[in-house]
């Protein structure tokens, strides 16, 4: 069989494993919704940030923490050392997951959509749809290639949640997803600016709401750009530092 074909057969293995885990697959579902019903109702009811700053929330959810965590998991069980000793192909494997989480990074946005689209009145507009699928594509590849490389920095199963969320949590509260920063102190955008969440958010905040940003076609170029550089850097840190086997 060809790599390709492999590859759909792990997303199929992947995507079955999931739904066989209802009660995961139900929170993870739930977990932006909660969060979208959470902020609009402490903060104001601005759902014009709200529902895309969820959205992007739940890309980086989809491909940064559960991948890394669920990764980190698979190989301390040694998961992954027994599948490194079969004949799949590693790109075949990581690539199964990847596409997995880019499909459920897709499937949480349109949730969180129609959500706000159901009982906060968002304006769903037909004509950024390719700018919002666009964003959404290169997020989910970048923060799947960063959750990989994440996985280097992680020692064990135990110590994969405070991790990875210590290190993706400072982020969300700066990076204009949980708390809009027009009120924050200059250099605190300035901060998160050199780091990928604030540009995702930005990004798909312009494809929800176009003329806030000056970008009729909803595309912010220069924001798509900088999170498609950091999936780059992802890319060579997971193919220099991934590791099959349990960290000693």
């Amino acid at each position: 069989m060809s790599t390709v074909s492999l590859t759909l057969r792990q997303v199929r293995f992947e995507n079955l494993s999931f739904w066989r885990n209802p009660a995961s697959a139900f929170f993870t579902f739930a977990f932006p919704l909660m969060f979208l019903v959470i902020f609009t109702t402490l903060f104001g009811d601005d759902t014009n940030f709200y529902v895309p700053a969820i959205a992007a929330f739940s890309v980086i959810t989809a491909g940064f923490t559960n991948l890394a965590m669920s990764v980190s998991f698979a190989r301390d069980q040694g998961v992954l050392k027994r599948k490194r000793g079969t004949p799949l192909p590693p790109i075949a494997y990581l690539g199964g997951r990847v596409v997995h989480a880019t499909l459920m990074a897709i499937l949480l946005v349109v949730i969180v959509t129609l959500f706000g689209a159901a009982f906060y009145s968002v304006d769903i507009s037909f004509e950024t749809l390719p700018a919002l699928l666009v964003t959404l594509l290169v997020g989910a590849a970048t923060f799947s290639s960063l959750g990989l490389a994440m996985t280097a920095a992680v020692p064990n199963a135990d110590a994969a949640p405070p991790v990875v969320n210590f290190t993706i949590l400072p982020l969300l509260f700066i990076s204009d997803i949980f708390i809009p920063s027009d009120n924050a102190p200059d250099w605190l955008p300035r901060v998160a600016d050199l780091f990928p969440v604030r540009h995702l958010s930005v990004a798909m905040q312009a494809a929800f709401n176009p003329d806030a940003f000056g970008t009729p076609n909803g595309f912010k170029w220069t924001e798509i750009g900088i999170v498609a550089l950091w999936g780059v850097v992802g890319i060579v840190l997971a193919v220099r530092f991934f590791s099959w086997e349990p960290r000693r």
